[in-house]
This record gives structure tokens, C-alpha cells and sequence, in this order.
């Protein structure tokens, strides 16, 4: 019998899923597994643990969310020799990557997507001395994701964050930087950037995302200069809200492998949802199908393999 490691967070999201942990396990060993738990204690749980036994297994699954993930993808890229393969069952508040891979949010959905499903190989992002499995990014639009009320997001939807993104637009601090992606450089001031593989961010969908393919060694990547007057503002909020960026010189778009980006000042920058340190100057890269993850093809019909989606 194939030996699975099943990586719990009992903290994630609502710790709804204790609830179905028996079922869970009954549908890994009628997939042919023998099943071993182990529920992190700390935020940095699943990365030791994986270090540590991942190679022992035939297949390592984590519960919780984006940010066990990418805890476990941190330990999965230091494992030495075997690399096994991972499966995802979101458990947490927001779920972003598996909102992009149509991961069911029902825990037993998500158990079965996994038995179904096969080893897929997944590009990794590497960003100084940390890896991220789907966004890296910086200014007015990632605080925002993550600050905007949880009460308005339920009754507002997206409309919540577009509004939080305009009260904060006017004010929000640009910052000067030479962007160097793969042959093209950018240099100016801009008030966001955003390197990803991801369709979703902070529960909602990632406006200006156009070319995200998750095997293919490249990331999208957009930044939003910082306007200069009241027609530029308008073309920023207009854009952002319609979700249609057109020709606009507000807004550089590009797909590329490898990014180094420099500043005058520390930036402070968001990876998957969690603080990734502030700096003058980082290269972020992307490992081409450096990692491999349980996919059920058939659950995901967005082209996210395909080489390019529109």
C-alpha cells in the first residue's frame, strides 16, 4: 500500500475540516493509501516536516490555507532526493491558488480531486531566500486585499475591495523603481506591481491577470504607475474597476521568467497572502515545473496548461 502524509492545519480558516477528517481519510485509503496525520503546531510546521519525511512518502497532502501551502511548497523545494508529490485540500479564509485551480473548497471534494487526479508538474517562484507557490507582490492593492473588512466583502463582493482600492488611491505612497524582466526594463513610480500565476488574490479575482500558465516558466506580471493628475486617476479607477486595461501607458504588462527590481527605498513586500520582507532590491525567478501537484484535470477548465490564455 502507497503511504501518505497528511498535513493538517487544525487553525486554518473555521477548522471546519476536523469535521471531515474521518471521511477524508476513508476516501485516501480506498484510494489505496495508508494514511499518516500531522497537525502543525506552528506556521512553520509543515515546511520542517516535510525536510524531514517528506521522501518517506508516496504522496503529501496539506490542509489548510494559502499560507500552509506555501509553508509546505517551502519544505517540498528543500527535500532532498525523492520529490513527492503534493496534494491541496484549501481550508482556509481565502484560498487563492485553489480558487485558480478550481480545488473544491468541500474537504471531501477536494480528498477525491487528489485520488482522481495525477502528478502535474507546477512552476515555483523564487523570491530572495523564500520560494511562493502563486503571487509576489507590492503596494496599494495587496494591503488592500488583505485589510478590506471581511463584513463588507459579504455583502459587497469585489465592490468592497474596488472601493477600498479608491478611498486609498489618492493618498497611497508610489514608490521609484527599475524593474528588470527577463529583456525589458521599466523604470518610473509606480503605486503596485504584482508577479504571479494566480487568477486570484485575498478571495478575489486579480484584475489585469491575462496570461497565467502555471507550467510554462514565465509569471504575469503587471505594475500600475503612480498617476499625476486627475485624468490619469480616472483612467487607473475606470480600468481597474471595468477589469479592461486596453493601450493604457498607466498600466506595464508583461510576462517574464526572471524579475530584479530595485528601489531608493525598502519595499514591503506580500508572497502568497504572508509578509515577505521589505527590500531594495530583490530578483524574484521563476522554477519551471519545479514542483509536482495532484491535479484533477477534468475539475480544471481554465487552459492554466495550455501556452497561452486569453
Amino acid at each position: 500500500m502507497k503511504k501518505l502524509l497528511f498535513i493538517v492545519n487544525p487553525n486554518a480558516g473555521k477548522t471546519a475540516i476536523k469535521n471531515d477528517i474521518f471521511e477524508i481519510v476513508l476516501i485516501f485509503q480506498k484510494g489505496g493509501y495508508e494514511v499518516t496525520i500531522h497537525p502543525t503546531t506552528d506556521p512553520e510546521d509543515a515546511e520542517r516536516t516535510c525536510i524531514a519525511e517528506g521522501a518517506n512518502y508516496d504522496l503529501i497532502v496539506c490542509a489548510g490555507g494559502d499560507g500552509t501551502l506555501n509553508n509546505t511548497i517551502r519544505g517540498y523545494m528543500k527535500m532532498e532526493g525523492k520529490k513527492t508529490p503534493i496534494g491541496y485540500i484549501p481550508a482556509g479564509s481565502t484560498n487563492d491558488y485553489a480558487r485558480t485551480l478550481m480545488i473544491s473548497t468541500k474537504p471531501t471534494e477536494a480528498a477525491q480531486q487528489i485520488v482522481d487526479g495525477h502528478a502535474t508538474p507546477v512552476d515555483v517562484g523564487s523570491f530572495a531566500d523564500k520560494n511562493f507557490i502563486y503571487i509576489a507582490a507590492f503596494g496599494m492593492f495587496t494591503d488592500i486585499s488583505y485589510n478590506t473588512k471581511q463584513s463588507l466583502k459579504k455583502v459587497m463582493g469585489h465592490s468592497a475591495y474596488i472601493i477600498e482600492a479608491v478611498r486609498n488611491l489618492v493618498n497611497y505612497k508610489a514608490y521609484k523603481i527599475t524593474a528588470d524582466m527577463d529583456d525589458k526594463v521599466i523604470t518610473g513610480e509606480y503605486i503596485y506591481g504584482m508577479i504571479t500565476n494566480s487568477f486570484s488574490v485575498a478571495g478575489f479575482k486579480i484584475r489585469g491577470t491575462k496570461h497565467v500558465v502555471l507550467d510554462d516558466g514565465k509569471f504575469d506580471c503587471m505594475f500600475i504607475k503612480k498617476p499625476s493628475n486627475v485624468s490619469e486617476l480616472q483612467e487607473v479607477v475606470s480600468a481597474y474597476i471595468s477589469n479592461e486595461f486596453g493601450e493604457s501607458e498607466m498600466f506595464y504588462r508583461t510576462t517574464a521568467s526572471k524579475i530584479t527590481i530595485t528601489s531608493e527605498e525598502e519595499i514591503a513586500w506580500t508572497i502568497d497572502g504572508e509578509s515577505g520582507g521589505s527590500y531594495t532590491e530583490v530578483t524574484i525567478e521563476n522554477r519551471k515545473q519545479a514542483a509536482e501537484l495532484m491535479i484533477d484535470k477534468s475539475k480544471t477548465t481554465r487552459g492554466l496548461f495550455e501556452e497561452e490564455n486569453e
